[in-house]
Parts: structure tokens; sequence; C-alpha cells
């Protein structure tokens, strides 16, 4: 089973993407400048998408922190 948490949070991913794109524009006759462009908005994206999911997993480690403490207070 693929873990796409950990997939989607690894740089390394978001890294190879950026120089896929980057090597497929060039190839294309594209500039230097879009590459570059599309680039950072490659890796803007990784880190608006790393950060949500680190957000959703804590979030979700202190809810179940929370439900614990509930059960075992009652």
């Amino acid at each position: 089973m693929i873990d796409w948490k950990r997939k989607l949070t690894s740089r390394k991913l978001w890294i190879s993407i950026a120089g896929l794109v980057t090597g497929v524009i060039m190839a294309f006759g594209g500039s230097d400048e879009t590459a570059n462009t599309v680039s950072g908005c490659i890796m803007a994206a990784a880190s608006v998408v790393g950060y949500a999911i680190g957000e959703g997993l804590a979030d979700a480690a202190n809810n179940k922190k929370e439900d614990n403490s509930n059960d075992t207070n009652t």
C-alpha cells in the first residue's frame, strides 16, 4: 500500500517533479525564465501541500489525544 501522506510531503518527490517539468519545458523550446517560473510555482505548491498535510496530521493527533482523555474522565 502506498503511503500517500509521506509521498506528498517528500521534498525529493517535488524536486524531482520540478526538475522533470523544467527539462520538458527546455526540451520543447521554452525559455529559461519560463522554466524557472514554473519550477518555482511547483516548489511553492509543494510547500503548501506539505504544510496542509502536516497540520492535518497534527490536528488528528491532537483530536485523538482529546478523545482518549475524555474517555478516561467519564
